[in-house]
């Protein structure tokens, strides 16, 4: 579909009423770090150099990661248990300031399953069963939880945390928040329409995310990418 094709879409979406839980709660910079597929907003007054990236769901796109450690001299941590992913990252991944780990996350530590994409050419996998992945084909993959993995890395403070795990953002919020470590800045692309529920879903997960004193600053021209910043950082 054409871009102005898109933004007219949802443009109309929202006009309707579809997108009225996705409003901006707070006003502060911001600018899009990344392509238009895999972007994300970020406000760039809270990032320094060194500062720590956490990038949740990797598939054959880092172009958020570069674009974080170009203009900021960020460290990533960069996570993806898919195949077809860490075959990608082994011949394209960066060798500096980018760290991989062929594991994901989840709500425990553990192994689960993930349904493959019923189109070969694709990488985008999930453990939720939906239109876009196969029923039968799938692939067994470790996870482990947000404080397992911060305990690993020995992190107590991270910058930004970006997810865009096709649906399980839903399912891995509540660990994470419950957790001593500081994050600053949480970017979520929500696969709310991989669910019946899934707005409600969504609705649920900001108001969870709200009472830990994240608002959100930004929000895509798609709806699906979502911004969240620690309001005791904003002056």
């Amino acid at each position: 579909m054409a871009n102005w094709k898109l933004k007219l879409k949802h443009s109309l979406n929202k006009i309707t009423g579809k997108y009225n839980h996705l409003n901006t709660q707070v006003n502060c910079p911001k600018q899009w770090y990344g392509n238009e597929y895999g972007g994300f907003y970020v406000n760039p007054d809270l990032i320094q150099s060194g500062s720590i990236v956490y990038s949740f769901g990797i598939g054959e796109d880092i172009s958020f990661d570069l674009a974080m450690m170009k203009t900021h001299q960020s460290i990533v941590f960069a996570f993806d248990p898919t195949p077809k992913s860490i075959k990608w990252i082994a011949k394209n991944g960066p060798k500096q300031d980018f760290h991989f780990y062929d594991y994901g996350i989840g709500a425990t530590t553990g192994t689960t399953f993930f349904h493959l994409p019923k189109n070969p050419d694709h990488v985008s996998r999930s453990t939720v069963l939906q239109e876009n992945v196969s029923e039968t084909e799938k692939v067994e993959v470790l996870m482990k939880s947000f404080a397992d993995i911060a305990e690993e890395l020995q992190h107590k403070k991270i910058d930004v945390l970006k997810m865009d795990i096709e649906g399980s953002e839903y399912e891995v919020l509540d660990s994470i928040l419950a957790t001593p470590v500081q994050i600053m800045q949480v970017l979520i692309e929500f696969h709310e329409r991989f669910f019946e529920n899934g707005k409600q879903k969504t609705v649920d997960f900001i108001a969870k995310i709200n009472a830990k004193g994240y608002a959100i600053f930004a929000v895509s021209d798609s709806f699906e990418e979502i911004s969240f910043i620690l309001k005791s950082e904003l002056k």
